[in-house]
């Protein structure tokens, strides 16, 4: 018979066992458990906090990347690097990796490898900046470096620093890219159907002041190019790497069929599928973030002479993806059941060659039958009664050239715009037409992209200023919030189910993340060059996860904070 000391001692042991596997169950659940280590470090700084350190394994599309710690330490969990051969590389601005070899990844046991870096030459540096940073470094006036600024929707800054010509040579080049579409870049070059000044063909007075800007570009990027000396002659300025909580995240990058892809917008639907669009192509494309398969559709052509491509992508009420079709001059949905498109060309009484219907608003189609859309090539906004087909114009800003850009829209299905040549946000009412324009605190602002989140307030990105705006209409007051980073230019804001609000931008490869409670700033460093446009999130997920498509890599990225 067993004794009562012995039945106790046996009872905890038993149920210490069991709070160990309980443990280990729940470690390999959240993956705690490793599959790769190690520790980064240079001879200058010894370990060194803040250095992505990327996996991918040999014959795959995915790569996985992770952060080191105070220590210098990284970490792979277990649930993200299947057994294989891993090449690994690096991003920490000023610093190279000092040769590396493949690391076997095998299960049930963690791999090691420590990294050490050498310092980068300033050859090797400039190809690390980033667009934010390259304009910090550069010399120049506010004025210089904004005529510049654009070059980054086609390619990186670091193309211009680079060029050997003079003036006269740029002049040529300039000019010749003046002639591309804004959704050309390096691997596929669409020239502009238009090449217009406002709509219509440039008068005169505007073509002379096409060739005096040029000049004043020309001028300037051959006094910060290597025509005149080699290496530069400024210094180069950087931003800090991360640190803390921004250190505290794993990224999942997942190569796209083709590198003519230019995934504008990235959009998560409730299954957790991942829709994307190709800026420069008629593609509308589905990732299965799982498997990291992805199906591609073609978009219908509706005008076979001018600019293909996609911008703008969204869900409606059941889903069914919604696309802004661009020069084609018309919207497409995609039934997302039978895998088809329904196309809406513009009526014939709109129809020409200066409409670019860049955006469309479906959300709260519903409510009256009616989406939204954006004419950008007119700066005009359009109506479309879904059932009868019949197309509205409204003029909705009082002065000329104001560069309206997004369409969204709210519950009651009002339209609500941005109006990225000035400072304003404007609403258009569903019901009477009346049309109201908010200015933003910040003069000069340029609104560019945003949202409209459950409680009708319109958030969007100010994309002259480093900074997000939230504009409730009961208080028809703004909230403004700074990220704190030069040369940041946000792009695109997305307010998730917490109250926080994630930005991206085209110059920093930077994700930032705003409490809009407490003011904290978490600036998440992407793992390479990323140029960014639409901000968009996975609610589904605790904590949250952020998406983003790399429009000039053919890639999209998956950000997941760990806390």
């Amino acid at each position: 018979m067993l004794k009562k000391g012995y039945l106790w001692m046996l009872g905890a042991s038993l149920a210490v066992i069991l709070l160990i596997q309980g443990l280990s169950s729940v470690q390999a659940q959240n993956g705690t458990s490793a599959a790769l280590t190690g520790q980064v470090s240079s001879q200058a700084d010894g370990p060194m906090e803040g250095v992505i350190v990327s996996a991918k394994r040999a014959g795959s599309t995915i790569s996985v990347s992770v952060v080191t710690d105070q220590q210098g330490r990284y970490r792979f969990p277990a649930n993200r690097l299947e057994p294989g051969q891993y090449a690994l590389r690096i991003r920490a601005v000023g610093y190279e990796l000092d040769g590396s070899k493949p690391v076997d990844v095998v299960s049930q046991k963690a791999a090691t490898a420590d990294l050490k870096l050498r310092k980068a030459s300033v050859d090797e540096m400039a190809s690390q900046l980033t667009n934010s940073e390259l304009l910090m470094s550069i010399p120049g006036t506010e004025q210089q470096k904004n005529a510049i600024r654009g070059c980054n929707h086609c390619h990186t800054l670091e193309r211009l620093l680079r060029t050997r010509y003079d003036a006269n040579a740029l002049m040529v080049t300039l000019e010749r890219m003046g002639r591309y579409s804004p959704s050309s870049f390096p691997l596929m070059v669409q020239p502009d159907p238009q090449r217009r000044i406002g709509t219509g063909a440039p008068t005169p007075e505007g073509r002379q002041r096409q060739q005096d800007n040029r000049r004043r570009q020309a001028e300037f990027i051959s006094s910060i190019n290597l025509s005149k000396a080699s290496p530069w002659e400024y210094s180069f300025k950087t931003l800090p790497r991360p640190t803390g909580k921004a250190t505290r995240v794993i990224y999942t990058e997942y190569d796209l069929p083709a590198k003519t892809r230019q995934p504008h917008d990235v959009i998560v639907d409730s299954q957790g599928l991942v829709w994307y669009s190709s800026f420069g192509e008629q593609i509308l494309g589905r990732l299965n973030p799982k498997t990291g398969e992805t199906k591609e559709w073609p978009i219908p052509v509706n005008k076979p002479n001018r600019n293909m491509g996609v911008l703008d992508v969204e869900f409606d009420e059941d889903e069914n993806v919604w696309l802004g079709n661009g020069f084609q001059n018309a919207i497409q949905k995609f039934d997302r059941k039978t895998e088809t498109f329904q196309t809406y060309p513009l009526s014939p009484e709109f129809d020409g060659d200066h409409p670019e219907l860049l955006f469309v608003a479906p959300q709260h189609h519903k409510v009256d039958g009616k989406v939204w859309v954006m004419n950008n090539g007119e700066w005009a906004i359009f109506r479309l009664d879904l059932a009868t087909r019949k197309w509205e114009r409204f003029e909705a800003y009082p002065v000329p050239r104001p560069n309206h850009y997004q369409m969204m829209s709210d519950s009651q299905n009002n339209a609500w715009f941005t109006v990225m040549g000035r400072a304003h946000i404007g609403r258009i009412d569903a019901k009477t037409g009346e049309i109201k324009l908010f200015e933003t605190p910040t003069p000069n602002s340029g609104p560019r992209r945003g949202m409209v989140d459950s409680q009708d307030r319109i958030w969007t990105a100010l994309n002259r200023t480093d900074q997000i705006a939230m504009f409730d209409p009961k208080t028809q007051k703004f909230q403004t919030w700074s990220a704190g980073i030069p040369e940041y230019y946000a792009y695109d804001v997305w307010a998730d189910k917490n109250g926080e609000a994630w930005a991206s931008t085209e110059y920093a490869d930077r994700v930032v993340r705003f409490n809009t409670k407490t003011g904290e700033v978490i600036p998440y460093l992407l793992p390479s060059h990323t140029n960014m446009r639409r901000a968009y999130g996975d609610n589904s997920t605790t904590p949250v996860n952020f998406w983003v498509g790399a429009t000039h890599s053919a890639s999209i990225v998956r950000l997941e904070p760990l806390e």
